[in-house]
């Protein structure tokens, strides 16, 4: 069975920097996408950075230049390191994998909902002005 776990959120100013983790663990392919998602109160889920299997990445237009997604294959970790950090990222941000390996930059490029195979229980991102 698959688990993700997040964690690296916290409160931080504008501006501020913010490197948030995700350990995959049990049987998860080398196949797999996988992907940021983050909700606000009060909306709905939306895809924020997405990795394929090949390495190909993908942001929604408000975190392009700001955010990189990034893995360690080798220690199933997945990273989003989040620079210049503002008001509206504020969010819990969860990480998801989906074993259809080149979907997740596609569903993040085009804003696309989607239910997502596996998906941890997320992490507080609060950015103050």
């Amino acid at each position: 069975q698959v688990q993700l776990v997040e964690s690296g959120g916290g409160s931080v100013q504008a501006g501020g920097s913010l490197r948030l983790s995700c350990v995959v663990s049990g049987t998860i392919y080398s196949r797999y996408c996988m992907v940021w998602l983050r909700q606000a109160a009060g909306k709905e889920p939306e895809g924020v950075a997405a990795i394929d299997y090949d390495g190909a990445t993908a942001y929604t237009d408000s975190v392009q230049g700001r955010f990189i997604i990034s893995k360690d294959s080798a220690k199933n970790i997945l990273h989003l390191q989040m620079n210049d950090l503002k008001p509206e990222d504020t969010a819990v941000y969860f990480c998801a994998a989906e074993p259809v390996g080149n979907v997740c930059t596609r569903l993040v490029q085009y804003g696309t909902s989607y239910t997502y195979t596996y998906k941890g229980q997320g992490t507080q991102v609060t950015v103050s002005s």
